[in-house]
C-alpha cells in the first residue's frame, strides 16, 4: 500500500513542471510580440517623419514657385504701369498746355489750370517711382550681360586652347609618322641585307627558303621527328644564321628596336605525347630550342622572340607527305619590336 501511495505522488508531481514550461513559452511569445510591436512603431514613425519632410519640401517648393509667378506677374504689371504712366504723362502736358494757353486768354480758368498742374506733378511722382524700378532692373540686366560676357570669354579662351592643343597633337602626330616611316624603312633595309646575307651563307639548298619577308628552314634540317631536341649536323646552318645576325646587330643603330622573330610551325597530324600534348607545344618547345641556341651563339635576347603557330599556319592546305613536309618548318623573320 505504502508503495502504491507513493507512486500516485510521483505522478501528480509531473504537472507543475508542465505548467511551468507552458508559462515560459507563454512569455517568450509574449516577449517576442511586443518586441515586434515596438519594431513596427518606430519604423512607422521613421516613416511618417519621411513623410512630413517630403510634404515639407514640397510646400516649399510650391510656395517659391508661387513667388516666381508672382514676380514676374509684378514686372509685367509694372511694365504695364509705366507704359500707361507715360502715356498719362504725355496727356497731362497735353491738357496743361492746352490750360495755360486757355488761361492766358482768360483768368477765369485759373482754378482748373492748378488742379491740372496737381494732377500733373503726381503722375511724375508715379512716374519717378516707375523710372527708378526700371533702372534697378537694367542695372540686374547689365549685371547678367556682364557675367554672360565673361563665361563667352571664358569659352572662348577654352575653346582656343583645344585648338592648339589639337594643332600641336596633329604636329605630334604627323611627326611621329615620319619617324616611324623612316624606322621601318631603315629597318627594311637591314632586313634585305639581312636576307642577301643567309642567301650568301646558306646557298641555294631545297630545304632552306625565303618566302616573303621570312626566311624558311624545314624542321627536318633541325630536329628529329616529334622531338624538339636539335640534331648535331644542325649546329653548322644555325652557326652561320647566328654570324650573320650577330655581324647586322653591330650595324643597327641602337636606338632602332628590332627583333629576329623564330616561328615554330607543325603539319596537321596530331601528336598527343608526355612531353608535348599538342602540336603547340611541339612548335613553341622548337621555336625556343632555335632561340635558346642563338643566344648561346652570342645574340642578345633582348633581340630574340620566340613564337608558336602549331599546324594553324600551312604554307599546304593538301594531305600529302610532301604537304605535311612542306608544314613542318622553322621560320625567321627580322621585325620591330
Amino acid at each position: 500500500m505504502a508503495s502504491r501511495s507513493a507512486r500516485r505522488e510521483r505522478g501528480l508531481n509531473v504537472w507543475p513542471g508542465y505548467v511551468d514550461a507552458l508559462a515560459t513559452l507563454l512569455l517568450s511569445v509574449v516577449f517576442l510580440l511586443t518586441v515586434f510591436v515596438v519594431g513596427q512603431f518606430f519604423v512607422s514613425q521613421e516613416l511618417s517623419g519621411r513623410d512630413t519632410m517630403l510634404a515639407r519640401l514640397n510646400r516649399q517648393i510650391a510656395d517659391l514657385t508661387d513667388l516666381l509667378a508672382l514676380e514676374r506677374s509684378n514686372r509685367r504689371g509694372d511694365a504695364a504701369t509705366l507704359d500707361s504712366l507715360r502715356s498719362s504723362l504725355a496727356a497731362a502736358e497735353s491738357a496743361r498746355d492746352q490750360a495755360r494757353a486757355d488761361a492766358q486768354a482768360s483768368g477765369a480758368q485759373g482754378g482748373q489750370a492748378g488742379e491740372l498742374d496737381r494732377q500733373l506733378q503726381a503722375e511724375r511722382g508715379a512716374t519717378r517711382r516707375a523710372l527708378s524700378q526700371i533702372d534697378l532692373l537694367n542695372e540686374q540686366l547689365a549685371a547678367m550681360r556682364r557675367q554672360l560676357a565673361a563665361l563667352e570669354d571664358a569659352l572662348a579662351a577654352s575653346e582656343q586652347r583645344d585648338r592648339e592643343s589639337q594643332a600641336r597633337i596633329a604636329d605630334l602626330g604627323s611627326r611621329l609618322n615620319v619617324a616611324l616611316a623612316q624606322k621601318v624603312q631603315e629597318l627594311a633595309r637591314y632586313r634585305s641585307d639581312f636576307f642577301g646575307r643567309l642567301r650568301q651563307i646558306l646557298g641555294s639548298r631545297p630545304d632552306i627558303r625565303v618566302v616573303g619577308d621570312r626566311f624558311v628552314l624545314q624542321s627536318e634540317v633541325l630536329f628529329p621527328a616529334g622531338s624538339a631536341a636539335l640534331k648535331p649536323e644542325a649546329g653548322p646552318e644555325l652557326d652561320r644564321i647566328a654570324a650573320a645576325v650577330s655581324d647586322l646587330a653591330r650595324q643597327i643603330p641602337s636606338d632602332l628596336a628590332w627583333v629576329l622573330r623564330v616561328d615554330g610551325h607543325t603539319d596537321a597530324r596530331p601528336i598527343a605525347s608526355a612531353q608535348f600534348p599538342s602540336n603547340w607545344a611541339l612548335s613553341a618547345a622548337r621555336a625556343i630550342a632555335v632561340v635558346q641556341y642563338l643566344a648561346g651563339k652570342g645574340i642578345p635576347p633582348q633581340h630574340l622572340l620566340a613564337g608558336a603557330f602549331g599546324e594553324f599556319q600551312p604554307l599546304d592546305a593538301g594531305t600529302s607527305d610532301e604537304a605535311y613536309a612542306r608544314n613542318r618548318r622553322i621560320e625567321m623573320k627580322l621585325t620591330e619590336r
